[in-house]
């Protein structure tokens, strides 16, 4: 007699070429890898399109002795470059630049600190002040320019009348060298106080209240109080405020063509003015292309910079 043993047949899966992963599968990992194409798509045209390419044909114009196009006017090379070390005006232009930075930049800051001060303690109406200080920093630069060659023009300005009823004489506001660049800096700096005061607010708040309570039993004053606990706390967002300002100082343009046209004479020409003004009012494309690289050079530093003190306020948080 003999036994037989039945084995169940064993199901087996059939392979597949790519080790045992089906093919809906393998179909939607291979769509999946153009998911995130698809959302920086629109980014990245924006980025051709307004900012790859216009570099590129910046550095095409800065080669070429041209007025019009890329196609138009000699090559020379470097000579764009060459010929700044002979041009007057980019003294000027850079001695103006460096006045209007240093007139706007600490006083904006140092402004924006004393009412983050202020309006961070519990006062009747902060809401209501925060909001009025910020208002000038989200006008258009425009309308700013516009209102304020209004409030400051010689004739029938609202300064010289404000002027002549307390028995004072009037001020030549834009029409002298002295007083324009200082009302220029006058009116940038009340634009952008809102700005610093909004940073070092949410700074302020970050600052634990315990330091500041325990510097307070043990006697200490509001002004050593804010020296020894909050001034270096603020350190890292003054530093990148800094950088900021002036950033925002090399690239004001719109207040200063409405406002004086980079005059009287070259006296509130800056950096960015000129390029304009070599641009489309001497037509000499090449040259300017040139001076816009270099303007664009001494950007990139304190962009930068501004990374680098974003690393150290990341770091000491």
């Amino acid at each position: 007699m003999s036994l037989r043993t039945e084995t169940a047949p064993v199901r087996t899966t059939p392979r597949t070429p790519t080790g045992g992963v089906p093919a809906a599968d393998r179909t939607r990992k291979r769509g999946g890898r153009f998911v995130p194409y698809v959302f920086i798509g629109p980014a990245g045209l924006l980025f051709l399109g307004f900012s790859l390419v216009p570099i590129i044909v910046a550095i095409l114009l800065s080669l070429r002795d041209s007025s019009t196009s890329v196609s138009d006017g000699d090559w020379v090379g470097a000579g764009n470059f060459a010929a700044m070390g002979s041009d007057p005006l980019i003294a000027t232009a850079l001695k103006n630049t460096l006045v209007f930075t240093i007139g706007t930049v600490p006083t904006s800051m140092a402004i924006g600190l004393a009412l983050a001060v202020a309006l961070n303690r519990p006062l009747p109406g902060r809401g209501v002040f925060r909001a009025l200080f910020f208002v000038p920093m989200v006008a258009a630069g425009v309308v700013v320019g516009v209102i304020m060659s209004w409030i400051f023009n010689g004739d029938y300005g609202v300064a010289n009348n404000l002027l002549e009823a307390l028995g004072l004489g009037r001020v030549p506001w834009l029409t002298a060298p002295g007083w324009a660049m200082a009302t220029l800096v006058l009116v940038v700096v009340w634009t952008r106080i809102g700005f610093c005061m909004v940073i070092y607010l949410g700074a302020l708040q970050s600052v634990p209240a315990e330091l500041k309570e325990a510097a307070a039993i043990d006697g200490a004053s509001r002004w050593v109080r804010f020296r020894t606990i909050t001034w270096p706390l603020l350190r890292p967002t003054t530093s990148i405020l800094l950088i900021l300002n002036v950033v925002f100082s090399l690239q004001s343009f719109d207040v200063i063509y409405v406002m004086t046209g980079g005059g009287p004479g070259f006296s509130t020409t800056v950096l960015i003015q000129y390029v304009f003004r070599t641009a489309f009012i001497d037509a000499r494309m090449g040259y300017a292309a040139a001076l816009g690289l270099v303007l664009v050079a001494i950007l990139l530093v304190f962009t930068l910079l501004r990374q680098r003190a974003n690393r150290k306020a990341e770091e000491m948080l």
